[in-house]
């Protein structure tokens, strides 16, 4: 006869608490301190566990660095600004509703993108899984893209990988670490400003 396993909705509970408090614990020291500055040891006292129990619970840091990431890459606004894009009839729209999407993505997690992306890029691990989020981002950007090219609405000559670049260099993360972190515009005027360069420089003449 098999057994049946025992789920404790306790337990459960108690491991995801547990989680949730090495996570918070962790995005607190790598804004703090810097990632490659924050070790195993020093999350774990922090969330007041054992280092052991941080690997049980979220792995290293780079798997914890991907699960804290994790809310920005899959934010609701990417399957929102999906939505309005195919919609749209207006290849201006297009890339409004894009600018839009990028700049919600960007500011709900402002404070830990502004924070972490820049220091991480010099830290193998952690280039990783940046690497891995912004592949995800160039496969959205991708999508809009091929709906410009449907609305034949790109400028005459450009193809689709030079049209992705441009859409990234535009409204990719650099787009906005550079205007709103560096210097010092808010997310109005640097959606309106990079949405304004992103339909000239993409778009053909009406």
């Amino acid at each position: 006869m098999a057994t049946r396993s025992y789920r404790s909705p306790r337990r459960e509970q108690l491991a995801a608490d547990t989680r949730a408090a090495i996570l918070e614990a962790a995005q607190e020291l790598f804004i703090t301190e810097g990632y490659s500055s924050v070790t195993v040891a020093k999350i774990a006292a922090a969330a007041e566990v054992a280092s052991q129990t941080v690997y049980a619970s979220t792995g290293g840091k780079a798997d914890i660095l991907r699960d804290l990431l994790a809310p920005a890459i899959h934010d609701p606004s990417v399957a929102e600004t999906m939505r309005r894009i195919f919609e749209a009839d207006d290849p201006r729209e297009v890339i409004n509703a894009t600018a839009l999407g990028t700049r919600q993505a960007h500011e709900r997690h402002w404070r830990f993108l502004a924070a972490l992306v820049p220091q991480c890029h010099a830290e193998p691990t952690a280039a990783a899984v940046l690497a891995a989020g912004n592949a995800e981002y160039i496969k959205a950007l991708t999508a809009v893209i091929e709906r410009l090219e449907q609305m034949d609405a790109l400028r005459p000559g450009l193809d689709t990988g030079r049209a992705v670049d441009l859409l990234w260099f535009y409204l990719g993360q650099d787009a906005w670490f550079s205007l709103v972190s560096h210097r010092d515009w808010s997310f109005d005027a640097a959606e309106e400003w990079l949405a304004g360069a992103a339909r000239q420089a993409l778009l053909a003449a009406p």
